[in-house]
């Protein structure tokens, strides 16, 4: 029997799938690893962390899961999140941590180059939002701020691109996950001469550009024996979580998205031509030739119900964070739409689009004498759902959407699925394989391998468990109190910035 295993380098831990040909889940496993925030703003990993437990992980499930019923593995095709920056030295050795896209560090950099006419050409070029998650701005923030480091760096890399490299000796980086840099041009799929000078480098401290079909090389040979995989096992380059996550999830017609919300979150549509923003409010990213994943990303999605658990969560059975969570989603369904007036802005993490705001703060709006604990538990998912529909919402300026699929832990939970209907009003298809962006990685290595002619079949694939509809009265009340929302959120854009200053003072 033969598969496809799947590695997706995520956020907060690495996931590891083996496929059979018909797309069938065989296995899976999974390994955490930690964030660090040694100073405020900062956001980083130990690359090296990573890597470890990623071999682990995948050692663990061949030898106890695909060995035992003798599959032969064809291919392993890598996906990762987007935005990290790894520094290396000469010899390839990490020069520090990682920068994790929820990295803020570059705040200055970013205001500076997004109110310049640099800014406005830069973003149309490379199709990524001028932001601190950018790696254009985190290399620039390197090279004001960390000279020794920027000094001593011969290549600027992602992990996924160091992962790569420790495998097969090579550097190389696809078009997808190169195109969410701000360093390549989508238009001419070469790196953009105009960011290299701006953030301070040459193309040749960069990975070398290849399509996601691309083959880095072969394993080396110690990963060979150790692993038990043969020489001929194919290597993908891979894609993007985001851009597979969208394939996985079936969404390859123009009037379909696409809303996931794990940690963050992300709304998302595809098609053959890049969407023009010139408020810049959006992204358009590469995936393959004639084709693009337009959307935005927020960094608040799963993470800040996690955090409302671990603050006010009733924690009987120690350290059980999933119980916990879904006591609070039970008080939060004995409330009516709303939350009797009570908002909440999410900006834990500051936020991405649409208000590309690093310095913006959560905040909860409206509370009075009658608010009790399950009406903050709501305000809280309702808050976190409202920034998620203020994406989709300028998105649709652009784009007809006629049905949502979701993915992701957080927006598959049923009661967020069904407040997500609502708030869209929009059908929302759930997916039956709820980790979209393995199976995304299944069908690009399925379309190598001939299996499906084209993403057009391999996207149609993807079956559905059901249809959530929107419940119309409940739709009426989300469009008005979101109108309060969206107001807030740019009405307080002065008070975020002074409240940001004050806090670096303090430090």
């Amino acid at each position: 029997m033969e598969c496809v295993i799947t590695i997706e380098l995520g956020t907060n831990a690495v996931r590891v799938f083996a496929f059979d040909l018909n797309g069938n889940v065989v296995a899976s496993a999974k390994g955490s690893y930690p964030t660090f925030h040694i100073q405020p703003d900062y956001s980083e990993q130990d690359p090296e962390q990573i890597f470890i437990t990623m071999l682990y992980v995948l050692k663990n499930l061949i030898t106890e899961n695909l060995q035992p019923q003798r599959y032969a593995v064809q291919s392993i095709c890598f996906i990762a999140s987007m935005h990290s920056v790894l520094a290396i030295d000469k010899q390839g050795a990490p020069l520090g941590n990682v920068i994790t896209w929820a990295d803020n560090r570059g705040k200055r950099e970013a205001d500076e180059l997004k109110d310049s006419d640099l800014g406005k050409v830069l973003y149309h070029a490379t199709g990524t939002p001028i932001h601190p998650m950018s790696p254009l701005v985190k290399i620039a923030w390197l090279k004001n701020n960390d000279k020794d480091r920027f000094a001593h760096t011969s290549k600027f890399l992602s992990i996924k691109s160091y992962i790569l490299q420790q495998l097969t000796g090579e550097y190389v980086i696809d078009h997808s996950l190169a195109s969410a840099t701000g360093l390549l041009n989508i238009h001419t799929v070469q790196w953009e001469s105009k960011a290299l000078e701006f953030a301070g480098i040459h193309s040749g401290q960069l990975p070398e550009l290849m399509p996601v079909f691309g083959n880095p090389g072969k394993l080396r040979k110690e990963y060979q024996k150790s692993l038990g995989l043969g020489a001929n096992t194919r290597v993908m380059v891979g894609s993007s979580d985001g851009c597979m996550a969208t394939l996985g999830a079936g969404v390859w017609r123009e009037d379909k998205a696409v809303v996931t919300i794990e940690d963050s979150g992300a709304v998302r549509i595809v098609g053959n031509h890049v969407l023009r923003d010139d408020r810049r409010r959006f992204f358009n990213y590469l995936l393959a030739e004639n084709y693009y994943v337009s959307g935005g990303p927020t960094n608040n999605g799963g993470v800040v119900f996690e955090w409302f658990a671990r603050q006010f969560g009733d924690f009987r059975v120690p350290f059980d964070t999933e119980q916990i969570m879904e006591n609070l989603i039970h008080e939060a369904s004995r409330v009516r739409a709303g939350s009797n007036g009570l908002l909440f802005l999410p900006y834990l993490l500051g936020e991405r689009a649409p208000i590309w705001n690093a310095n913006a703060r959560g905040s909860y709006f409206g509370l009075n004498i009658k608010h009790e604990r399950q009406h903050f538990i709501r305000a809280t998912i309702e808050g976190i759902l409202y920034e998620v529909y203020s994406i989709g919402k300028i998105l649709q300026e652009h784009r007809t959407i006629n049905s949502l699929s979701i993915n992701g832990s957080f927006a598959t939970i049923p009661f967020c699925a069904q407040l997500m209907a609502d708030i869209f009003n929009k059908p929302i298809n759930m997916v039956k394989n709820l980790n979209s962006a393995s199976r995304g990685a299944f069908l690009l290595s399925a379309i190598d391998m001939g299996i499906y002619p084209d993403f057009e079949k391999a996207a149609g694939s993807t079956d559905y468990q059901h249809t959530i509809m929107p419940r119309e009265e409940d739709h009426a009340t989300y469009n008005r109190y979101f109108q309060i929302f969206e107001r807030l959120s740019v009405k307080l854009k002065d008070e975020f910035e002074e409240l940001a200053a004050l806090q670096h003072g303090a430090q």
